[in-house]
């Protein structure tokens, strides 16, 4: 299992840039770090039709050139925490794994979440209390054998059955998504939404910097974290991305 020997602690930047970002910063302190770690996208064209059943009515689903689009994402997270308290411990770092597609509430492109599985009990129950995400647990493996990412995962809730098994790896040199390319419009998001209580629409402002991604390829060997969410994927490859790192910024929900 990956973890601190694998990964820095006490590294995340002192600053992130901001002049990208669609929108200006909000005005309130963030209030949380994340860094994610060898992750992978892979994304699929779904029928908004077939998405719509899943997404709050709150929550317009976002397309490119008319297509929507659902992801699931692997990666590995440290630096967890929240202002002004340490992250350096075993209970903050930990493997995810998002299942999400895009939306747009008041004009703003963000993400909304079907599942996310962590490795982590506490960061399940946290994340469910305060923010009503579907977080879920699960036992969950990232490894790295002959120069690929291995990861497995298996909801710890047997039904329905949750279960992803890939070998991923990058392929080639990286670059930064240009706004207007599906790249940009599947990877740039600065905010999630969700359901909080009472069924009260929310959003969820994040930073980063911009996205540094690679060419990849995977061998997903099991996937039914679709299908879980209640979700057909078509029949086609996935489109994959590999990004290396990312370090995050969040604030406090905000209802809409």
């Amino acid at each position: 299992m990956k973890g601190r020997d694998d990964y820095p602690w006490d590294d995340f930047p002192s600053d992130i840039p901001h002049e990208h970002r669609p929108w200006p910063l909000p005005e309130r302190r963030w209030w949380m770090t994340q860094t994610w770690h060898d992750l992978l996208f892979a994304h699929w064209p779904v029928d908004r039709a077939v998405l719509a059943p899943h997404v709050p009515p709150q929550f317009e689903i976002d397309c490119y050139d008319n297509q929507a689009w659902l992801g699931i994402v692997p990666f590995y997270m440290t630096n967890v925490g929240l202002r002004g308290t340490p992250t350096a411990s075993l209970l903050w770092e930990f493997a995810e794994l998002n299942v999400r597609t895009y939306v747009r509430a008041n004009g703003k492109p963000g993400v909304f979440f079907f599942s996310l599985d962590a490795a982590s009990v506490l960061a399940v129950h946290l994340a469910r209390g305060a923010l009503r995400l579907p977080y879920f647990h699960a036992s969950m493996s990232m490894t790295r054998e002959e120069g690929e990412i291995v990861y497995r995962s298996q909801r710890r809730v047997e039904s329905p059955p949750a279960v992803f098994l890939a070998h991923y790896r990058p392929t080639g040199p990286a670059f930064s998504p240009q706004p207007g390319t599906l790249e940009y419009f599947l990877t740039e998001r600065y905010c999630l939404y969700a359901l909080g209580r009472r069924a009260s629409p929310y959003r969820l402002e994040i930073h980063h910097a911009p996205w540094s991604l690679q060419p990849a390829e995977a061998d997903v060997r099991i996937n039914t974290m679709a299908a879980a969410a209640g979700i057909t994927l078509p029949k086609t490859a996935p489109l994959l991305h590999f990004s290396t790192r990312q370090d995050a910024v969040a604030w406090p929900p905000q209802r809409l």
